[in-house]
């Protein structure tokens, strides 16, 4: 596609493309997804004909555009590998590996080659820390990279060979299990959760809406058919494993008592959060399971449609997943009269991301849903009530999907027996750093930090890093602390650092991933981030003193009070955790006492010197030796 006009048959492909998503306008990020792996960017003449089509302003599309990081108006080269740049990445060598690509393809890091055909750059935590360094060619996901897996890609790029017909090995990715449980180790068939579920009750008089429902759910009969089905995710005391915890029954309840006659299933699937990797797992051999608990969601709620919010890094995920739908359709568990129930009707939809953190959040990713940029909303009203498209919506993670089909289909009393007192069942962890096993555990909640080292096989461990950079950073004297919401509660990461690692240079890893990922939408949060990277760097450099460190504690209170999202809120968390349990490393990057500028503004003259020959005094400012 050309910038200033479509060929007629670019033209063409657009039109299919946008009869395909139906012309609609909450399909926009999912049209401009598909023009861009077409095309390699989404030239202006397609934007104006996108508007065009879809009814909406120019500005809303280029808007959309700017914001997702793996869409661009700009040809990026017909090749774009983008390099993982987390924290387990930098440790295993990224930034030379890299280098070393850039060197055999003879191009700068950030920048297209002249001849157009291939860039080279980093992007965010792209899922594969167990098997890292990875990174992503035009989308599509490589583990393991190495300088001689480098050299193989190298020679497929400058031979013009399309990603598709590289060889499959370079795209094997593992699934790393190392410790199955209840979940992972589940022995159901599709369908099984389905069928218990609709087994507790007659369906003779399928719900239509929560409002509208039958006058028999007053009379003091045993409940029946979702209301059983409640009762028992009740029972089990499921509570959502994306780390907040919130209890899914009173969730699940919430929506399904919401006015409204259509209601939302959605799933987030947008596992963003550095270090972690379970859905990725679940996702690749459990997907079945992952739609299973959804669809026994919507039976509860009385949903009649549903959403995987799959992320953008997961692209390869996509077509196995849509023939797993496929199958799900053609075995009766979804679409029209599901097992032969009438009435019972529920069909789910993939949305891929297109690289942005923040959609992670809920109502940030139901507006990514809808087609616009993925910034969270103020709430109330929260989505139960005001979801996707003002409507009713619940929005759960995978894993939590997952354990509602296990309960679904063994009871609330059985999945209680596993775990603790307040967090019953068990957890996904992804485990990846300094350790000899890294991969997934299943592991009952109440396991200490210490049984998860030695099951990984970790040695002479310093730190952990507790649910990603937004979480928390714990040392030795903490490693009998428990995984459960009642002690540490995670979304799944942990990851691990032994006593070689400079703690600082993590915290300042994930200062850059805090400024990269931050929307941009409010002001503190904006340039809050960016003042923290640059103190950062600045300490890092050795320009740091004391009081830059207080000046980051007075940034956190803040951005705690001011940030609009989560996003803000914790963006310091991973320097003050550090600061507090490892601050002789901090010191040890402090070279001043006093306040020093993070601009050597002396320094920034030493060229001009050098081109006219002058290092006599008058040409350094003014306090500045001459050497």
């Amino acid at each position: 596609m050309s910038t200033d006009s479509l060929t007629v048959a670019a033209a063409a492909a657009l039109d299919a493309i946008l009869e395909r998503h139906g012309r609609r306008p909450e399909q926009l990020l999912q049209v401009l997804r598909e023009i861009q792996e077409h095309a390699g960017h989404v030239p202006d003449a397609a934007q104006l004909r996108i508007a065009r089509a879809l009814g909406l302003p120019l500005s809303r599309v280029r808007g959309v555009i700017g914001f997702y990081a793996f869409l661009s108006p700009v040809p990026w080269g017909r090749y774009r590998v983008l390099f993982s740049d987390n924290i387990t990445d930098r440790m295993q060598g990224n930034l030379e590996l890299l280098d070393h690509l850039c060197r055999r393809l003879l191009l700068e890091p950030g920048r297209m080659s002249e001849d157009g055909l291939v860039s080279v750059d980093t992007t965010s935590c792209t899922g594969l820390c167990d098997q890292g360094p990875g990174l992503l060619v035009n989308g599509w996901a490589i583990p393991g990279i190495s300088r001689e897996r480098l050299d193989v890609i190298a020679d497929l790029i400058l031979e013009g060979r399309p990603v598709t017909a590289w060889p499959a090995e370079l795209f094997a990715i593992a699934d790393n299990v190392r410790r199955a449980g209840m979940l992972l180790d589940n022995d159901l068939r599709p369908g099984d959760a389905l069928r218990a579920a609709l087994a507790r009750g007659d369906l003779s008089e399928v719900e239509q809406a929560a409002n509208t429902r039958s006058w028999r759910e007053a009379n003091m009969a045993p409940p029946q058919g979702p209301v059983a089905t409640l009762n028992e995710i009740r029972a089990a005391n499921l509570r959502g494993r994306g780390g907040a915890g919130f209890t899914t029954a009173y969730k699940w309840e919430s929506c399904r008592n919401a006015q409204g006659e259509q209601r939302y299933v959605v799933c987030n699937a947008d596992e963003g959060e550095p270090g972690t990797f379970k859905d990725r797992v679940l996702l690749a051999s459990h997907a079945d399971l992952v739609f299973e608990g959804m669809t026994v969601c919507a039976y509860v709620v009385g949903a009649g449609r549903g959403f995987l919010y799959l992320r953008g890094e997961y692209r390869y995920l996509l077509e196995p997943l849509e023939a797993v739908l496929t199958r799900r359709r053609r075995d009766g568990l979804l679409g029209k009269d599901i097992l032969g129930i009438p009435g019972f009707s529920f069909d789910i939809d993939i949305h891929l991301g297109a690289g942005a953190y923040v959609c992670g959040e809920e109502s940030a990713l139901i507006e990514s849903l809808e087609g616009k940029r993925g910034i969270p909303r103020n709430r109330p009203p929260y989505p139960v009530t005001h979801g996707y498209l003002k409507h009713p919506t619940t929005v759960n993670n995978v894993e939590t999907f997952c354990a509602a089909a296990l309960i679904a289909a063994r009871g609330g009393e059985w999945y209680r027996a596993t775990g603790t007192a307040k967090s019953a069942g068990t957890k996904l962890m992804s485990v990846a750093g300094d350790c000899a096993l890294p991969g997934i555990y299943e592991v009952p909640f109440g396991t200490t930090v210490a049984e998860l080292l030695e099951m990984a096989g970790a040695e002479h461990t310093q730190a952990v890093q507790i649910s990603g950079p937004s979480g928390t950073c714990i040392g030795v004297d903490e490693f009998q602390r428990r995984i459960a919401f009642e002690d540490l509660a995670t979304a799944g990461a942990f990851t691990i650092f032994d006593d070689s690692r400079d703690m600082f240079e993590v915290a300042r890893n994930y200062a850059h991933f805090f400024a990269h990922e931050s929307c941009g939408f409010c002001t503190p949060c904006r340039v809050g981030t960016a003042i923290l990277k640059a103190t950062m760097d600045k300490i890092h450099e050795g320009r740091g003193a004391p009081c830059d460190l207080h000046e980051i504690a007075q940034l956190d209170d803040v951005l705690h009070q001011s940030a609009h999202c989560g996003l803000g809120h914790t963006a310091c968390n991973p320097t003050l955790d550090t600061l507090k349990r490892f601050r002789p490393v901090y010191d040890r990057h402090l070279d001043h006492l006093d306040f020093e500028p993070a601009f050597d503004l002396d320094g920034a003259l030493r060229r001009a010197r050098q081109m006219t020959g002058r290092d006599d005094a008058d040409a350094h400012l003014d306090g500045e030796p001459a050497p």
